[in-house]
Parts: C-alpha cells; sequence; structure tokens
C-alpha cells in the first residue's frame, strides 16, 4: 500500500494529509502496511504509535515531506 501511496501525485498526497481523518487513517495504512511488509520491531512500534498519535505523524509528515522529493 505505501508504494501505491508513493506513487501518488505529490499534491494528492499532500491533499490527503491535510484533512485530518483522512490523514489519520493513511498513515494507519501505510505504516501496517510497511510494518507488515519489511517486519521490523520498529516499524511495528511506529505502526501502533500511529493508532494513538497519527494526526501527529501525518502532521510531522507534511513537514518532512516537504524537504524531501517524496513523502
Amino acid at each position: 500500500m505505501y508504494k501505491s501511496f508513493n506513487q501518488l501525485p505529490r499534491l494528492v498526497q499532500f491533499l490527503l494529509l491535510l484533512i485530518p481523518v483522512v490523514n489519520w487513517i493513511t498513515e494507519i495504512i501505510v505504516r501496517f502496511s510497511v510494518a507488515m511488509e519489511k517486519k521490523s520491531a520498529l516499524n511495528l512500534v511506529i505502526a501502533i504509535l500511529v493508532l494513538v498519535f497519527g494526526v501527529v505523524f501525518g502532521w510531522i509528515e507534511i513537514g518532512r515531506a516537504s524537504c524531501r522529493e517524496r513523502v
């Protein structure tokens, strides 16, 4: 799922992360898909934290993405 998200146009990625509820759902889906694919303890911990603090992670992701090429 995270590969599909990264293939979206950058503007669409930002719009999905700007809307709070959509932001939280997008973060949950992307983080858990990464955790399931890579099977890393760190990715699993981040995915669990996103369940509680998903909106905050989304806003951090927007700030981080503005400094990089991909979200």
